[in-house]
């Protein structure tokens, strides 16, 4: 299906903006029900750019990183939306409206009810492991299904339509307030996922539909034996036969729901890391090349038709090598700088400020950080003692603002400060811990705490200083 004519957000990289990062889980209520007041919120203390993490259905536990589906949205986000269990579409889910999404969306839409309602039957078990008319979509059983199931797969389409209306409506109001959504696209999808299943010969999958090789990063710094994600890999030759349509779709249709959009792992675009799925660690792998600079450079003529760029930033943190660097710089994309990885000794460090240009998005942290008053406390008392004295502090009372200011004072294009930062939150307030799966995912702010005086007052005054208010 052509999206090439369809409408695609439009991001303004010129303009230095202020922003923060925000789940909607981390929401009050944990959910987008909260997005109006919260909008008010950012567009009255200078906030003009709302990071958000992926909007995926978690296959179990609650990461947006492992998802069920590359494009459907996970309705627990939304709180309260429409009914669904009517013979009918109410209010705005008018037939005609409702007719022509299912049409737009059919790429993935169709398949995705199809793997809902089937991993219902066989209690949740993976695609995988269904029986085999199942696991390769025998077109009689899927004929079969789709009759059995007329009701339960119209309302799985309609609570995916109701969902876009919702936040048609929520994008806009951002819209209005010169506020605009970054969103997350995780580079790899997960195994169990109705994409898997739906396109199993785009994946590097044996004959039972289980990875050959999966995905991970080798051993560094931070860990010797690597991290094994066990995500399976993209057959990248399939990928290009078929004009990399898999790819196109999916960019647009993130790019119909944020203004802007990072692409996690970017250097997976570049090469990847081929670990054996027999091994349970990622020591035993190899760097495998990619045609990411093809896909890219589709993705860009489209773009270029309507006379816009790719709205696209690359997280490009860790180990970086020229080639990314190179397939980076040549689509003009953004990098990342996070500013505490900025205190070691090596004056070529690109998180250090004076390191950091207009190419630049800028972060205290990110969601995989730790807060910024617990990453200072957790250092041991010599590090403080460097920390502190590369930022000009006696004590570290002021660290949180005086990091904020130092990124505020930097030539990125953009700063984004997590939420707790700006509450000057320690570790309980802490949203992942890469390699762990216990208490991630958790912290919600409340109101009591936005609408404390000194929050605004603060944010207004660092955006003042920065000169990065919106009408700048």
């Amino acid at each position: 299906m052509n999206r090439t004519n369809r409408p695609v957000a439009q991001f303004d990289f010129s303009q230095r903006r202020l922003g923060t990062i925000l789940h909607p889980t981390s929401l009050p209520s944990g959910t987008l029900e909260d997005a109006f007041r919260w909008i008010d919120f950012m567009s009255q203390s200078g906030l003009s750019v709302w990071q958000v993490l992926p909007f995926g259905i978690p296959k179990g536990g609650l990461s947006p990183y492992q998802c069920l589906s590359a494009f459907a949205v996970n309705p627990a986000l939304f709180g309260h939306i429409p009914s669904i269990e009517n013979e009918q579409p109410e209010g705005d889910l008018k037939v005609e409206s409702f007719q022509t999404f299912c049409e737009r969306q059919r790429y993935w839409l169709n398949d995705f009810a199809l793997y809902m309602i089937i991993k219902s039957q066989f209690s949740q078990r993976p695609w995988f492991e269904w029986p085999q008319q199942y696991k390769e979509r025998d077109p009689q059983i899927m004929g079969e299904i789709e009759g059995r199931f007329v009701n339960a797969i119209r309302n799985i389409k309609r609570q995916q339509y109701a969902l876009s209306i919702r936040w048609q409506q929520i994008h806009q109001y951002c819209r209005q307030r010169d506020i605009h959504i970054f969103g997350d696209m995780p580079i790899f999808v997960a195994h169990d996922s109705a994409d898997v299943w739906a396109h199993q010969g785009l994946f590097l999958l044996d004959s039972e539909g289980q990875p050959s090789v999966v995905t991970g990063v080798p051993p560094d710094y931070f860990s010797e034996t690597g991290q094994r994600w066990g995500n399976p890999h993209y057959n990248w030759d399939a990928m290009e036969d078929e004009q990399f349509e898999w790819w196109k779709q999916r960019f647009h249709h993130n790019f119909e729901w944020f203004d802007l959009l990072r692409i996690d792992h970017f250097r997976g675009l570049e090469a990847v890391w081929m670990i054996d799925a027999e091994c349970e660690t990622a020591v035993d792998g190899y760097w495998q090349k990619v045609p990411g600079d093809k896909l890219l450079t589709v993705l860009q003529d489209e773009m270029n038709k309507s006379g816009k760029v790719l709205p696209l930033v690359a997280e490009d943190l860790g180990i970086i090598t020229d080639e990314v660097r190179a397939l980076k710089s040549r689509y003009h994309l953004p990098g990342m700088s996070v500013l505490q990885f900025a205190f070691d000794e090596f004056d070529d460090n690109p998180h250090k400020p004076k390191n950091v240009g207009p190419e630049t998005i800028i972060y205290t942290g990110t969601h995989d950080n730790d807060t910024t008053l617990g990453w200072f406390n957790s250092l041991s008392v010599e590090v403080q003692h460097h920390v502190l004295q590369d930022l000009g502090l006696e004590s570290g009372e002021q660290i949180v603002e005086k990091m904020i200011e130092m990124i505020l004072h930097t030539d990125a294009t953009l700063a984004i400060i997590p939420f707790q930062d700006f509450l000057r939150l320690g570790s309980e307030a802490r949203m992942n811990t890469p390699g762990t799966t216990e208490n991630n995912w958790l912290w919600r702010l409340t109101w009591e705490q936005i609408d404390m005086l000194w929050v605004n007052i603060e944010i207004h005054r660092l955006c003042e200083s920065a000169e990065r208010c919106k009408n700048e």
